[in-house]
């Protein structure tokens, strides 16, 4: 039978916000144009009590840079918590250092980008994919989209992938362009979300998490 959603008129910004929000225990976050709305709404949510799809608040952490974020995600992925961050432009290039453990130590995070470019002779906040590029060689796979509904449907694809693959996702839109675009859309169930997720990829995932009680091997070092 056909899974019946309801219709909400939202941007693509909160239509990010809210599929993440379901696959999401930690958020580690530092606003910038035009991503800010996307931590926002889910500031908001946790602070408000809303529920995840495995019963508890995300915990938000904002820090002082999106250096800070990205290794707070790194962090949280690496103790076992399914991690998101949202970004933009030079806050993007901030966290690539981290992207490249992130994906080299198979971590199940996701960063929803609403794509600007990157500032060079003068502060720019136009749209363009200049800061999504200079990610393409972290080991991240990426999925982009074009409209409200798209950033629904796929960023759910995003985060399901994330932890039945092993491989973390930089899931884009253009900034402004749609971030900012108000569209009616299909709005996902979060009972429905739920039975989509590879329990099994779940809990292997933090049964390999940093423990002193668990220990496990992690890596190496190349000296």
């Amino acid at each position: 039978m056909a899974i019946q959603r309801k219709k909400v008129s939202m941007d693509g910004n909160q239509a990010a916000a809210t599929v993440s929000y379901a696959f999401t225990e930690v958020a580690g976050i530092y606003p910038i144009t035009p991503s800010s709305p996307m931590a926002d709404y889910v500031d908001q949510w946790a602070a408000q009590g809303l529920k995840n799809i495995f019963g508890s608040p995300v915990k938000v952490m904002e820090m002082q840079s999106e250096a800070g974020a990205a290794g707070t995600v790194h962090g949280s992925l690496a103790a076992g918590a399914l991690t998101t961050t949202y970004t933009a432009s030079q806050g993007l290039l901030l966290m690539i250092p981290n992207m490249y453990k992130i994906a080299g130590e198979l971590l199940p995070g996701v960063f929803h980008v609403s794509a600007r470019c990157v500032a060079t002779h003068a502060l720019n906040i136009f749209g363009d994919h200049s800061d999504v590029y200079s990610t393409r060689q972290t080991g991240f796979a990426i999925l982009g989209e074009t409209n409200p509904q798209e950033i629904m449907d796929l960023g759910a694809v995003a985060h399901l992938a994330a932890i039945k693959g092993r491989v973390p996702f930089l899931n884009f839109f253009d900034g402004f362009r749609t971030s900012h675009e108000i569209q009616k859309i299909e709005v996902w169930d979060y009972d429905d979300l739920a039975k989509m997720v590879d329990m099994d990829a779940v809990n292997e995932f933090r049964k390999h998490a940093l423990n002193p009680e668990h220990p496990a091997l992690r890596g190496s070092a190349e000296n």
